[in-house]
């Protein structure tokens, strides 16, 4: 077609990655910087401090926050981190 080819889309993905370590928060930047929907698991990084997953908890909204992205909790065990094209979809209460 008149030689034009048509602009990438960027593929977005969603991975599933566990919160071992307080600097694993680094590398979940990273994958929300390039666009991805992650859904960690708090649980390894639970078992080993409970300060720290709240530290760590704390950090990522603040992180999300700042990007315009969105974050909420998936039961007891994960939570969900969202990049600003993506929203995450919330009851109203009344």
């Amino acid at each position: 077609m008149g030689g034009q080819s048509e602009p990438e889309k960027q593929v977005t993905y969603i991975k599933a990655l566990p919160l071992k370590n307080y600097e694993d928060i680094n590398r979940i930047k990273e994958e929300l910087k390039i666009g991805n929907v992650l859904i960690v698991k708090i649980t390894p990084l639970a078992m080993k401090s409970i300060e720290e997953v709240k530290n760590a908890i704390d950090e990522l909204k603040v992180y999300a926050q700042s990007i315009n992205g969105d974050i909420a909790r998936l039961g007891e065990e994960r939570i969900v981190i969202t990049p600003p094209s993506i929203k995450i979809w919330r009851r109203k209460t009344t």
